[in-house]
């Protein structure tokens, strides 16, 4: 992990590949407090408890927003350093309030750009699998590669997490 964070990475990988513990490690490299804004929306008891578990392992220095579909707005709002965990439920959650897709993913391009930063970006990389079988989540599987692209030619670093380990994909620069 660098010393210093790039103004703004991008943090790909799949489910319980260490994707969240390598941001926050990259944010933490900065002085607090950080800003930790949650995509993720509880529907049911289990979803609760991941989503108190995730928000119990961080420490005293980090302030949770929760920010299911507002998030370019509140990324613009932060001061410091922010960590964005995720954009795959951030994404999902549009999906589902059917919002504009496109409008969005460039709302949050800008406020990525004008982020005072570090910045780190956490998703879900879905275009390893198999072809969905229905439309919604082959939809989804796209809009998500749309989205990581986007964001990946914006960031500064592109790291891969498998199985907890980081692999470095656009090296970029330290400020």
């Amino acid at each position: 992990m660098p010393q210093t964070p790039p103004r703004l990475t991008l943090v790909l990988g799949g489910a319980r590949s260490g994707k969240s513990a390598y941001a926050e490690g990259v944010i933490e490299a900065c002085p607090g407090p950080w800003l930790y804004l949650a995509t993720a929306q509880s529907f049911d008891a289990e979803m609760a408890e991941r989503i108190a578990l995730h928000r119990d392992r961080r420490g005293a220095g980090w302030r949770t927003r929760d920010v299911p579909l507002a998030l370019p707005e509140a990324l613009s709002e932060a001061q410091g350093p922010v960590l964005v965990d995720c954009l795959t439920l951030w994404l999902t959650n549009l999906m589902l309030a059917e919002a504009d897709l496109a409008a969005a993913s460039e709302a949050l391009a800008a406020a990525c750009r004008t982020a005072p930063g570090p910045v780190a970006l956490v998703a879900n990389e879905v275009g390893l699998g198999i072809v969905p079988e229905n439309a919604l989540a082959r939809r989804f599987r796209d809009e998500a590669g749309r989205l990581h692209q986007r964001l990946a030619r914006l960031a500064d670093r592109v790291v891969l997490t498998v199985a907890g380990l980081p692999l470095v994909v656009k090296p970029g620069a330290t400020p």
